[in-house]
């Protein structure tokens, strides 16, 4: 249950005689967890694109009368989760271009998962030709350049590929004209992107989750650097670059739902693993494993697998507690975690609990869980993590902190277990990660843990410092 809030999910179909926008919607619906801020989908007849949008769940944004409106055979729709240019309405996805010419169809329309950590290319772009980029998103920029070369004459899959180089950070995108929809994918495939078929058309998806519920098959993976065009001649691919594969590991530990494969692995089965490689390492005499909802279960059962610690759920959780517009009353405000988390009294009194979790990140959230144990009776609170420490900010689409509000980044183990109040504190180490999910390293994005950016991050390396704060990583805490 990390202090980090969750990237974005995109979702598109091209289909005659599909219902393009019912089934974007039960796709977002899918990839509901990562993003609560905004929702919207935009549908093509092939005459006109139509686009709902709004700030909420899917579930609030949408009536019966919305999905109505949006009728067609090309959908495109986005979950979003602010990592650039806040949580308003004016940065809701999908993104639509309009005034363009009218053999480019009068609009185009973008949704985007992932963030860019630099958008000077895209800016000196839009700059020359007179647009004022202050107020835009990445996201928009991107949207704007494309839409700038279509006006200048090019088609839209020849923008799409003039605009590639300019898009500098991680990016699963999915752009649309009235005919046309194309998906591109950065060179590392930092964050996942699917693409599947459905009956005679085709479904984009940024996790593999939302593709039974639509009925749809899984094909493969968009493969980093790729560019795919789908329209009345049917998909064809082009590589745009060649690939250089940086999966973000961190889609493994916390992201992705347990239901998805990423590169095809089954997330609940690497997590799982993590929970198998945690019990080798740092065996406990605990009477009773329990794992922080939901990310941690898979773990907390391997543990216990491996371990012979018995499993209990020892920590309820409110799961219709989402994102409001409605400001808390200050005393639940101060209640914080309690307002989502339950400990049950009868799996925790007098026992010696092993509390697991996917990661920390400020550490508040785990301080409050550890104290809330003690609270019901715990006589011993033993936090497993099923990651390495966090110790450097993503700049790839996940919100995290800034580095010095990782509380990894500016203390050591024993430091951050005297912070937490907990009895011992346990990090899965960096290679047992890479161990449970049974992939070469070289194929990963691990930033959050080393501190290296495949993709360069340009100005904002002056954000960061490669000063491990106190301790060695990866090390273990000698005072459990």
């Amino acid at each position: 249950m990390s202090d980090i809030g969750e990237k974005c999910g995109v979702f598109g179909v091209f289909g005659r005689g599909l219902d393009v926008s019912r089934l974007t919607f039960f796709g977002l619906f899918a990839l509901q967890h990562r993003g609560q801020e905004s929702s919207g989908i935009a549908a093509s007849d092939g005459e006109r694109i139509a686009c709902h949008k709004g700030m909420g769940l899917v579930s609030h944004v949408f009536a019966e009368e919305d999905i109505e409106k949006l009728s067609g055979h090309i959908a495109i729709g986005h979950n979003r989760y602010s990592t650039a240019g806040g949580s308003h309405i004016d940065h809701a996805q999908p993104i639509l271009v309009n005034d363009l010419p009218a053999q480019a169809g009068g609009t185009i329309a973008l949704v985007h998962n992932g963030n860019l950590p630099s958008t000077t290319s895209l800016q000196e772009f839009l700059g020359k030709r007179g647009v004022d980029t202050v107020h835009f998103s990445d996201s928009r920029m991107v949207a704007e350049a494309i839409g700038a070369l279509v006006r200048e004459g090019a088609s839209l899959e020849e923008a799409v590929k003039q605009t590639y180089p300019l898009i500098t950070g991680a990016f699963s995108i999915l752009i649309m004209s009235k005919n046309t929809l194309i998906a591109i994918r950065d060179v590392c495939g930092i964050r996942p992107f699917s693409l599947a078929k459905l009956n005679d058309g085709f479904v984009f998806s940024s996790e593999t989750c939302a593709l039974h519920p639509v009925g749809a098959s899984f094909v493969r993976d968009v493969a980093p650097g790729e560019m795919i065009v789908v329209d009345e001649r049917g998909l064809r691919s082009e590589q745009l670059v060649p690939p250089n594969p940086k999966f973000d590991i961190f889609e493994f530990v916390y992201f992705a739902r347990p239901d998805s494969h990423l590169l095809g692995k089954s997330v609940y089965e690497v997590r799982k693993n993590f929970g198998v490689e945690l019990a080798k390492e740092y065996p406990l005499r605990a009477d009773v494993i329990i794992p922080v909802p939901e990310t941690a279960v898979p773990v907390a059962i391997g543990y216990a697998n491996e371990s012979g610690v018995p499993l209990e759920m020892g920590l309820a959780k409110n799961r219709y507690i989402h994102r409001t517009f409605i400001q808390p009353e200050q005393h639940i405000r101060d209640q914080g975690v309690k307002a989502k988390l339950t400990p049950i009294e009868e799996v925790i009194k007098g026992k010696r609990v092993a509390v697991v979790d996917d990661s920390i990140v400020r550490g508040t959230t785990s301080r409050k869980i550890v104290q809330m144990l003690f609270d019901a009776g715990a006589a011993e609170v033993h936090f497993l993590v099923s990651s390495p420490p966090i110790m450097f900010p993503d700049f790839y689409g996940i919100d995290t902190p800034r580095q010095k509000d990782l509380l990894a980044a500016t203390r050591s183990i024993p430091q951050m277990k005297e912070y937490l109040g907990a009895t011992s504190l346990q990090f899965l180490s960096y290679q047992g990660m890479i161990k449970a999910i049974g992939i070469p390293e070289d194929q990963f994005s691990t930033s959050c843990f080393t501190g290296e950016y495949p993709i360069d991050i340009k100005e904002r390396s002056r954000e960061i410092s490669d000063k491990r704060v106190c301790f060695t990583p990866f090390a273990k805490d000698d005072e459990s």
